[in-house]
């Protein structure tokens, strides 16, 4: 378990402390909750970039479809084929 201390102006903390927002449980799902938030956020921006690049496929749908149907044909088992 790790230890925070932080800094707050009086009358946050007398709010916060009032709301029974400063209580350990409360912190951890809120600072929870901000991480899978900004993941997603990451994830989208992520995908922005990806989307903006103006460059043709490395490979054609066709030929990922051939390449994903090879890939599961050497996973099955010899008796299964």
């Amino acid at each position: 378990m790790t230890t925070v201390t932080i800094d707050l102006p009086d009358e946050l903390a007398r709010d916060a402390q009032r709301a029974g927002l400063l209580r350990d449980e409360v912190i951890a799902r809120s600072l929870r909750q901000q991480l899978q938030t900004r993941r997603t956020d990451e994830l989208f921006a992520a995908a922005d970039r990806m989307a903006a690049i103006n460059e043709p496929a490395v490979m054609s749908p066709e030929q990922i479809a051939e390449a994903m149907r090879l890939m599961g044909a050497e996973r099955r088992p010899q008796s299964a084929r």
